[in-house]
């Protein structure tokens, strides 16, 4: 089944008609990039609205970014989740990370052709930049105590949004064991409790605060 922007209206009802535009636009811009740069498997992409974007707005569900708030996405792959977030929090500031070239190219492009301006792409690792953010999200990139160490002093205390300042991290499986490992508290939220469809099954959004 091929899912469209309509997926996205469903849950998200307040859309303004230019946040719609957005969002109707992505399918074709990616399709457009895909063509040039592999980011999101083939087989994959059919689903585009349901595997990616969706789930990428999920964030949504556990936190609103207040204006102004500053939002790292690490290891941005193709701009998930940054891309979809920036369209729903125009206000907020992302900055889309990842040590590929080509994929910081293509979430360039795809924020350019969808008229996205509050993305700032970077071809780097997060450990070499020296910046502090309110909130760091990410997709399934690594092991969770891999990934604290690379983000924790990034983290500045304070809240720029609806929960305090933390990590946002989708995931998916299994957690206890990982989550532990950091020594650090979590709150997990299940997606499958914000969205009906079976892909979010045994996804979540695990949050921890910068203490």
């Amino acid at each position: 089944m091929e899912y469209s922007v309509e997926l996205i209206k469903r849950y998200f009802p307040d859309l303004t008609s230019g946040q719609i535009e957005q969002f109707a636009a992505l399918r074709d811009i990616y399709a457009d990039w895909n063509a040039k740069i592999n980011v999101i498997s083939r087989k994959d992409f059919d689903s585009l609205y349901l595997h990616h974007i969706l789930h990428s707005l999920a964030i949504a569900r556990v936190c609103r970014f207040e204006a102004g708030a500053k939002v790292a996405d690490v290891g941005c792959g193709g701009g998930f989740p940054s891309v979809p977030l920036a369209i729903l929090f125009p206000e907020a500031e992302f900055t889309s990370i990842d040590s590929i070239g080509k994929k910081i190219t293509v979430v360039k492009g795809v924020c350019e052709a969808a008229g996205i301006k509050n993305i700032r792409p970077i071809n780097a690792r997060i450990e070499s930049i020296d910046e502090e953010f309110d909130y760091v999200v990410s997709r399934a990139v690594t092991d969770m105590s891999t990934f604290v160490g690379w983000v924790w002093r990034k983290l500045r205390t304070g809240s720029k949004g609806s929960i305090p300042n933390g990590i946002l991290y989708l995931k998916g499986g299994d957690l206890a064991q990982e989550l532990s490992a950091t020594k650090l508290e979590w709150r997990r939220y299940p997606i499958a409790e914000m969205f009906e469809e079976e892909f979010f099954a045994t996804k979540e959004v695990v949050y921890t605060p910068k203490r």
